[in-house]
């Protein structure tokens, strides 16, 4: 089996592991229900389940207690496309190729629907404890995924991104922005894949450094995609930056440079990665993905 076989095969997985924790769309709150799962069965990557799994499996863990963690964590990261897409931050009206919610089911909706995926990830991790007797690595997991998806994680950097737009940034703004909005899910993933698994706590450090580096560098690489790609082949508007006036990798230093970056950064995390070939093999796709 190649590589691209083995990925589809474990994205495929991850898929379905995540869309069985998908609430019923029944009863008074039916189109909450039916909003959320239209944002949840998207196409999308499923990179970080697929990137938490993989932890999970290289320090040797065992059995099911890592399912509810990557339905959770796809989840926070979904409810944050949606809000992302709104009006009021970029006013985007396609999303993995699709119209997104706010378009679909109005602007209120999609602000409510954003607000309640982003607490049910929280009820879905909460089922972990029912796998977990003595509850330690449960209760470990859900700080790193609290702390990866708030103040000081992704939605601190989503903050600053927001109060600067149209506005220069420095390098040292754009990383702490990039290493937040985008790299704190990625750190956080493999993190808790690591830590349910009982990794170590050096083998835990080695993780959030990985994610770090695999974050910028994919974040990068969204910067020369929405200059170089296409709306058919990301399934979302191009040029979404320029028009936003966002400062980026690309207006910074150039697309050049730009890829000079992400493939040092790729680099990096690959070492730290030794001994999982997949990973390996899965991050030098990602920096040369078109979309």
């Amino acid at each position: 089996m190649n590589f691209k076989e083995t990925l589809q095969k474990k994205t495929k997985e991850a898929e379905e592991i995540v869309l069985q924790y998908l609430p019923k769309e029944e009863g008074f709150a039916a189109q909450m229900a039916q909003a959320l799962n239209y944002n949840m069965t998207a196409p999308g990557k499923r990179l970080r389940p697929v990137l938490m799994m993989e932890a999970y499996r290289m320090y040797q863990g065992e059995g099911m207690l890592v399912h509810p963690f990557m339905a959770a964590m796809e989840m926070i990261h979904t409810h944050s496309l949606i809000h992302d897409d709104l009006p009021a931050l970029d006013n985007d009206d396609y999303r993995r190729g699709r119209k997104t919610t706010h378009k679909v089911y109005g602007e209120a909706m999609a602000v409510l629907c954003g607000d309640t995926l982003l607490n049910y990830a929280y009820e879905t991790a909460f089922l972990a404890f029912d796998m977990d007797r003595e509850g330690k690595r449960t209760a470990r997991a859900l700080q790193i995924l609290g702390k990866k998806a708030g103040l000081y994680g992704m939605l601190g950097g989503q903050s600053v991104d927001v109060m600067n737009d149209g506005k220069p940034l420095s390098r040292q703004m754009l990383d702490y922005i990039y290493e937040n909005k985008t790299s704190a899910l990625i750190e956080g993933s493999l993190m808790i894949g690591a830590v349910l698994a009982n990794a170590s706590a050096e083998e835990v450090d080695r993780m959030e450094q990985a994610g770090r580096y695999l974050g910028l560098a994919f974040q990068i690489q969204d910067d020369i995609l929405d200059v170089t790609g296409t709306k058919e082949e990301l399934g979302k508007p191009i040029r979404s930056d320029e028009k936003n006036e966002k400062t980026t990798y690309v207006s910074l230093e150039g697309i050049e440079k730009a890829r000079e970056e992400a493939e040092k950064l790729t680099g990096k995390a690959q070492k730290l990665l030794t001994g999982n070939h997949f990973l390996q093999e899965l991050l030098a796709y990602l920096m040369n993905r078109k979309k």
